[in-house]
């Protein structure tokens, strides 16, 4: 099999019901597969009597976005995989477009179509907009989106371009990639997965790209809506373990300390903007909680840093995201670069 696009669902039957058909329809040659997170409302049943030609992973338990794809990629043998989320609107040739830039491009290991806002086609949306960047303290943002400012799509980024990472909402990577780099970090669960694993395929020397000449609409948010205090959680703790990782020796320390900082003053803002304790208290647990499991990753630091093939790698930025944004009130990428690539 050459290309198989896989929804991991959990408890998605809404989603499966308005997006699916899409995504049987405009597949091409691909194999569609759902794989389920050990859902609990009607979405086998409903898969089972709608759509026969979706192949099922039913997986024993709920294990996270992360280690969910691991377990059901191992059972796919495919030189592509499409991890696309359930929320997702397809449009025509969304796919071949990926398909033959990768084809013909054997060095980029991932690339994912420009995401536009479903309820709203004219504009960008959060998750990865028109391609994955990241600041020099690890804190991530898109062509069409920093922080809250979530732009217009005017045409402004709609050349190919290579950045640091792509979204997980519509992920197409080889899989020799994938497995060599061993897939997503399944103890991540969910939240920074992607950014993640793109960001090491990119310190081994492999590319990855956005091209918005392939678009999709996303719904975004599904899962766990913005301000909920578990996905401050995750979003804390995983940033900061994927630093912990992928810094370079010559900065880590350095970043560390100010991420300490940041992250404190991060955490106050939260209660003197009026969000709820709830979210002040995920900051303090999710640095916590790095604190606690950081030695479980020191040797996945020391096997990447030692497979490290390039210095600076493509799409991520030398400068603080939050000096220019805050600061300097530069809160696009063309304000911020002065070009659209």
């Amino acid at each position: 099999m050459k290309t198989a696009i896989v929804i991991l669902n959990w408890n998605g039957e809404k989603m499966l019901r308005t997006y699916l058909a899409g995504v049987e329809k405009y597949k091409g040659d691909a194999e569609v597969f759902v794989a389920d997170n050990a859902s609990t409302d009607g979405s086998l049943s409903y898969l089972r009597d709608n759509h026969p030609g979706v192949k099922l992973i039913i997986l024993d338990k709920n294990y996270g976005f992360a280690e969910g794809y691991n377990k059901a990629l191992r059972q796919i043998d495919a030189e592509y995989y499409v991890l696309l989320n359930s929320d997702i609107c397809v449009t025509d040739y969304w796919l071949k477009h990926m398909v033959d830039f990768m084809d013909a491009h054997p060095e980029v290991a991932a690339c994912q179509p420009k995401l536009l806002s479903e309820t709203d086609h004219e504009s960008f949306e959060y998750a990865g907009a028109s391609g994955g960047l990241i600041d020099r303290y690890g804190y991530p943002f898109c062509r069409g989106r920093i922080f809250d400012t979530v732009e217009k799509d005017r045409g402004q980024y709609d050349k190919p371009m290579e950045i640091l990472w792509a979204t997980g909402a519509a992920l197409l990577i080889r899989s020799a990639d994938y497995w060599r780099e061993n897939g997503l970090d399944g103890r991540f669960f969910a939240h920074n997965e992607e950014i993640d694993l793109c960001w090491r395929l990119s310190i081994a020397g492999r590319k990855i790209y956005c091209l918005p000449m392939s678009h999709v609409f996303h719904v975004g948010g599904g899962t766990l809506p913005k301000g909920n205090p578990m996905k401050t959680f995750l979003n804390f703790r995983n940033n900061l373990t994927m630093l912990y990782k992928c810094l370079p020796d010559t900065e880590l320390n350095k970043v560390m300390r100010m991420r300490c900082i940041l992250d404190y003053v991060a955490a106050f803002q939260m209660l003197l903007l009026g969000r709820n304790y709830g979210d002040f208290k995920a900051v303090i647990r999710g640095r916590r909680a790095f604190l606690k499991w950081k030695s479980d990753f020191a040797e996945d630091r020391r096997r990447i840093q030692q497979g490290r093939c390039v210095e600076n790698e493509p799409g991520r930025l030398s400068v603080s995201i939050i000096w220019q944004y805050y600061v300097k009130g530069k809160k696009t990428w063309l304000s911020l670069t002065g070009r659209s690539q």
